[in-house]
C-alpha cells in the first residue's frame, strides 16, 4: 500500500491525536477516524458541531504511510462480515478488536437505517444486504493504536 491522503472532519481544535477521547460503539470501535473524501470529512465536521457545538467546523489532512507490520482488516464491500463487525462493535463499549486499523464502508445516513435495524434484530443479515446493494458508501479508515497514529503525518488544517 502506498501513502493515502486521508481527512478527518471534527468540531475541536487539536494537535495531537488521543485516542481516549474516542466516542465508543462506532462502526469499527472507538478509534481515530479518517476518510479519502473529502466532502465526508467536511459533513462528518458539520455533523459534530451541530450536536456537540464546539470550537468551529475543521477538516485535518493527513497521510497515510503504513508499516508493513501494521495488523489492518480491510473490507472490501458492504458485506456479511463487514455488517457483523459493526453490530458487534456498535453493541460493545471499548474496543473489541485487535486491529491497528480496520478500513472500509462508512454506515452514513444513506445506510443508517438499515444498519440500525440490522443491529437491533430486525433485519437478517440477507435482508440487511439487499437493501445495502442500491447504495454507494464513501470509505473510512479507523485507527486504533498508538502503533498505528504513527503512520499518520500530518499536512494541514482547514477551517470551514
Amino acid at each position: 500500500m502506498e501513502h493515502i491522503t486521508l481527512y478527518h472532519g471534527t468540531n475541536c481544535i487539536f494537535s495531537k491525536i488521543d485516542l481516549s477521547k474516542s466516542r465508543a460503539k462506532r462502526d469499527f470501535g472507538t478509534g481515530f477516524y479518517t476518510t479519502t473524501v473529502y466532502e465526508q470529512a467536511v459533513q462528518w465536521a458539520k455533523n459534530m458541531h451541530i450536536r456537540y457545538g464546539g470550537d468551529g467546523i475543521f477538516v485535518k489532512e493527513y497521510v497515510f504511510t503504513p508499516a508493513q507490520d501494521l495488523n489492518m482488516l480491510v473490507f472490501p464491500s458492504m458485506n456479511k462480515e463487514w455488517l457483523e463487525f459493526i453490530r458487534t462493535n456498535r453493541m460493545q463499549d471499548g474496543l473489541v478488536h485487535n486491529y491497528d486499523v480496520v478500513q472500509g464502508a462508512v454506515a452514513n445516513d444513506n445506510t443508517m437505517r438499515t444498519i440500525a435495524l440490522y443491529v437491533s434484530g430486525i433485519y437478517t443479515t440477507e435482508m440487511a444486504l439487499e437493501q445495502l446493494r442500491f447504495f454507494k458508501a464513501n470509505d473510512q479508515l479507523s485507527f486504533h493504536t498508538e502503533k498505528a497514529l504513527e503512520c499518520l503525518k500530518f499536512i494541514k488544517d482547514v477551517e470551514l
